[in-house]
């Protein structure tokens, strides 16, 4: 139901959004999560159809982080949300049955609070420490992953700190998927950054 890889945006790096994105797209991720915690929402739905505009021609799926407002007036996107963005199920019901929700799990507590029938799939983190997002939980490392990914049957994406070598013991934590930002965004070759990655998942 996942793909075996998702980049997230970095509002940080020097390649606009909309070139990260279509590059990551162009090396092999299916899914591209657009994530900026600091336009309103005016900016952010309007870098979001600019980003859609790059990847509705390659087939690849728009993921919107957070901005629930954003993802319910725009048609065939999903939507991930963290733990303190509301209500699964409220948020389930306000963007309909047919969009992809994925929720972000820090522990194996979350896991137990995940409503049922209601999420498509877990983002699993962080692995490691990363410095695109200051705020993160306590790392979880590869045990913490299999621990978490074995308390549940929804498809898990591991995040945090992961290069393209991680991607053999993401998958024996169980996870069906890998979530990448500053490996992808902020390498010299973004596109050949993605294609690393699903090189080493397609070969394991």
């Amino acid at each position: 139901m996942i793909p075996p890889l998702c980049f997230i945006t970095d509002a940080n790096a020097v390649l606009p959004i909309p070139d990260q994105a279509e590059q990551a797209a162009r090396g092999g991720a299916a899914w591209v999560q657009l994530r900026h915690k600091t336009l309103d929402d005016a900016g952010f739905a309007e870098l979001a159809r600019a980003v859609l505009a790059r990847l509705a021609p390659l087939g690849v799926r728009l993921i919107i982080n957070d901005r629930v407002e954003v993802a319910c007036a725009m048609r065939g996107v999903g939507l991930h949300v963290g733990q303190s963005d509301g209500d699964p199920a409220l948020i389930r019901d306000r963007i309909g049955p047919d969009a992809v929700l994925g929720l972000s799990i820090e522990t194996r507590a979350h896991v137990s609070a995940v409503p049922q029938a209601c999420v498509d799939y877990l983002g699993v983190g962080p692995v490691r420490a990363t410095a695109t997002k200051a705020d993160h939980a306590a790392p979880l490392g590869f045990d913490g992953l299999a621990a978490i990914t074995a308390k549940t049957d929804l498809p898990c994406m591991a995040i945090g700190g992961l290069q393209a070598a991680d991607t053999a013991a993401v998958r024996r934590a169980g996870c069906e998927g890998i979530a990448v930002v500053s490996a992808i965004s902020r390498a010299d070759d973004p596109q050949a950054a993605a294609r690393a990655f699903m090189d080493e998942w397609n070969n394991i």
